[in-house]
């Protein structure tokens, strides 16, 4: 049941509002407040789905009590009730964030109607709010030491923004996880997500790769082809390895940066992409700019957002809370029972110096389910997984 706050100090405005919508077949639960401090103070205490709002009351008039919801609780809609000479203002308060607004005396359809769609934008903004929370099963980020929830809470500030973002670390720490995280949690969500393993590509591909390329612009440019930007327009490219770039592909990727415009290779056509650039390395890209193997202005374009994953030798407390996940995806892939790690196997496996990093210890977890008893014990570790 909707639970709305009527703010009103007429009375009988009141009484009329809370009879309308209590008799609404039993779908609203209604409140009182007669001034806006009141009603204030109801919300700093409450939930509510839908607030009524007066616009002319003593003490604390609407558009105040209308700004101040919107510090407090910003979801929450709010619907203005204004008299005649009121118009203009309930008008300029849809510009200050306002739902809508509805006249005295109230009209019973044209209230309904407003309530109703009122409800149904919040519904909406709190599920919106819901997938963005929510992050593939296959891109989790499991661990609750300082050095991850400290990434975490970066990430929840950093994935509403267009700001690009340099994830650095050694190979094996899931700096593609936190790329996916900013990703799924950002409003280009619903946008491509395109990777790029940068050093996978030859040198002389590169550019191709990511800028494409008209026919003819080489041997084998048999037909015109769009790339890696062009494909993440709209959502966001994740750039991996990019230490490994060679310097003309920087140059590009730099240009695309300033002007987010690229040009395919061959073509001097200009081509506009919104896209949102998420890089990672685990090179020391200052001790690269410092050698001339890698372009400083580029670093800077790109380090807007910094974030640091811990070799998972920095952060060991999470190894029993990796080793359980890993032990759940391992068995569920193979259809098999859930194995359990004993206590000594876990102290024996939070000991070993893991240069790995997390993509070893799945590796190793993986074979202690095949190879261990049904409960892996600390022999199974010193046999099967020793270092």
């Amino acid at each position: 049941m909707a639970k709305i706050l009527v703010i009103e100090d007429e009375a009988a405005i009141r009484r009329v509002l809370v009879k309308i919508l209590s008799e609404e077949n039993n779908k609203y639960e209604v409140f009182e407040a007669e001034d806006g401090l009141l009603g204030i103070e109801k919300i700093k205490a409450e939930d509510y789905d839908l607030v009524l709002c007066d616009i002319k009351m003593p003490k604390m008039d609407g558009v105040e009590v209308l700004e101040a919801i919107k510090k407090i609780k910003p979801e929450i809609p709010i619907v203005m009730i204004s008299g005649h000479g009121d118009l203009d203002t309930a008008v300029n308060t849809m510009r200050l964030g306002a739902f809508d607004y509805i006249s005295k005396p109230p009209d019973l359809n044209r209230l309904l109607n407003t309530v109703r769609n009122a409800l149904d934008r919040k519904e909406l903004v709190v599920e919106n709010k819901m997938l963005k929370k929510k992050v593939s099963k296959n891109y989790e980020m499991i661990g609750e030491s300082k050095a991850i929830s400290g990434i975490k809470n970066i990430i929840e500030k950093v994935a509403a923004t267009d700001a690009r973002v340099l994830i650095t670390g050694p190979n094996g720490t899931g700096k593609e996880l936190v790329a996916h995280w900013i990703h799924q949690k950002s409003d280009r969500s619903k946008g491509p997500m395109i990777e790029v393993n940068c050093a996978a590509i030859p040198g002389e591909l590169i550019e191709s790769e990511l800028f494409g390329h008209v026919k003819g612009a080489f041997t084998s440019a048999n037909k015109d082809r769009a790339g890696k930007f062009e494909a993440a327009n709209g959502g966001t490219i994740f750039l991996d390895e990019i230490g490994d770039m060679s310097l003309s592909a920087q140059a590009k990727v730099l240009r695309a940066l300033q002007e987010n415009k690229i040009q395919r290779v061959g073509s001097d056509k200009d081509i506009k992409v919104d896209v949102r650039v998420v890089a990672a390395t685990n090179k020391d890209l200052k001790k690269e700019i410092a050698e001339n193997k890698f372009r400083e202005d580029l670093y800077h374009r790109l380090a807007v957002i910094l974030v640091k994953v811990p070799a998972l030798n920095d952060r060991r407390d999470d190894i029993p809370l990796l080793i359980e996940y890993f032990a759940k995806k391992i068995s569920s892939e193979q259809g098999s029972p859930i194995k359990t790690f004993s206590a000594k196997a876990i102290k024996q496996l939070q000991q070993y110096d893991w240069t790995g990093n997390i993509r070893e210890l799945r590796n190793v977890v993986e074979r202690l389910i095949i190879l261990g008893g049904n409960e892996v014990s600390e022999e199974d570790v010193k046999l099967f997984a020793a270092k």
